[in-house]
């Protein structure tokens, strides 16, 4: 049965401490996880699924990765916190170099966070610093996190609807081009919002739409983005939180067309299942923050923790000698090919970022339903939930791919 008994005590005793405005209960969901190892993740009631979400795109090196475990034992054993920002650990510094080894050339220095909305909120702050002008162009169907800044330039309704009056109306939201006509009329949207709008410093896009239910921009959009930044002397901010770090098949996905962002928002999979952030630039754009004298503008308790910087230090290694972004873009070219008569509207991806579109949410909440009580994690994207977002760890093998792909498929032609 799942979800089993100890799972479903484990729901009833959260439900008494948690608000309810975290977790979503149902008589079918959700299981509680005890313990997991690559791609496989095993419940409190001994259930073992196939996880084809990378645990929201983190766990890119797979689960338990032994290389990452052991860097955080050691490390945890040595230093287990530090003073980021004013006696700093050693190891931070290990890792922002071999983070700039990783980065596009001349995105060499960064500001460190502990989830995606601190890289984002950095990004944004160092956008206002350069530019003196606090306003941001976003695009709709974006989602860059939730907390204050970050939730300014998140297009979501029912996430902005509650707190509107905190979000300081200095974001203009634009299309998210899918074809060329529809960038051709994107690119004039932000030139008009440059002329008649409140004067904007950013612009802020993921490369490709994780949340918003991976939505791909047709080629050439990033590149004529870039010299529409230029020409109207607006920072490009590409969040890459979701899409980085190998998960499309490259290191970034800016990449497939060799744009480099003014700042780049990385995350996720960066700490290797530890929390850890960064936003990184270049000296014309970092370099504009205050020199600090006492009192860092922007900082952290946490910042840079030591026991987070070893994951990452082990997690980038493994991406680097594995060859991860390559496999990425190996098995997910196999992926689509094996989809592509899927009972679906839609199948699209790049790498192991890849998105079956049904045409209801309703569906697609009943196919992740049926997908779990089969031994498989799938979860909903999209504005209306209605796409299957496919993002396993990079570790995965075709077979281990393949098998759980069936599930899904036989699932897709039974709901």
């Amino acid at each position: 049965m799942i979800p089993g008994p100890r799972s479903q005590a484990l729901a009833a005793a959260l439900s008494r401490v948690e608000s309810p405005g975290v977790t979503t209960f149902a008589d079918d969901w959700p299981v509680f996880w005890d313990r997991a190892a690559g791609v496989q993740v095993t419940d409190v009631d001994g259930n073992t699924y196939t996880d084809l979400t990378a645990a929201f795109g983190v766990m890119s090196v797979g689960h338990g990765n032994p290389r990452v475990a052991a860097a955080v034992a050691e490390q945890a054993g040595r230093l287990i916190h530090g003073m980021g920002d004013v006696h700093p650990p050693a190891i931070k510094v290990a890792l922002l170099q071999a983070l700039a080894d990783v980065t596009p050339d001349g995105l060499d220095r960064a500001i460190l966070g502990l989830n995606g909305a601190d890289a984002v909120e950095a990004a944004l702050k160092c956008a206002e610093l350069v530019t003196g002008k606090a306003a941001v162009i976003a695009f709709e169907g974006g989602y860059h996190g939730l907390g204050g800044g970050a939730l300014s330039v998140t297009s979501r309704a029912d996430f902005r609807e509650p707190f509107a009056g905190r979000l300081g109306g200095h974001t203009t939201f634009v299309d998210y081009p899918t074809t060329d006509a529809e960038a051709s009329r994107t690119l004039e949207q932000i030139r008009h919002a440059c002329r008649a709008g409140p004067p904007a410093g950013a612009v802020i896009i993921e490369p490709i739409q994780g949340r918003g239910g991976v939505v791909i921009p047709p080629p050439g959009f990033l590149s004529a983005l870039r010299v529409l930044c230029d020409d109207c002397e607006l920072l490009l901010i590409a969040d890459e939180i979701f899409t980085g770090l190998g998960r499309t098949g490259r290191w970034f996905a800016m990449d497939d067309e060799a744009v480099v962002p003014d700042l780049l928002c990385v995350g996720k999979a960066l700490g290797g299942g530890m929390p850890l952030s960064a936003c990184v630039g270049g000296a014309s754009s970092v370099d504009r923050w205050p020199r600090a004298l006492g009192e860092a503008l922007h900082t952290s308790t946490f910042l840079g923790h030591p026991v987070s910087c070893a994951a990452a230090l082990a997690s980038l290694a493994e991406l680097q000698e594995r060859d991860l972004p390559g496999r990425a873009q190996t098995l997910g070219t196999w992926a689509l090919e094996l989809l592509k008569d899927a009972p679906a509207e839609d199948v699209r991806g790049r790498g192991l970022m890849i998105g079956i579109e049904l045409d209801t949410g309703e569906r697609a909440m009943a196919v992740v339903k049926a997908a779990l009580q089969a031994g498989v994690l799938l979860l909903p994207s999209g504005p209306r939930g209605q796409v299957l977002s496919v993002t396993p760890p990079l570790t995965i093998t075709r077979d281990e791919l393949g098998d759980a792909l069936d599930v899904v498929l036989r699932c897709l032609k039974q709901v």
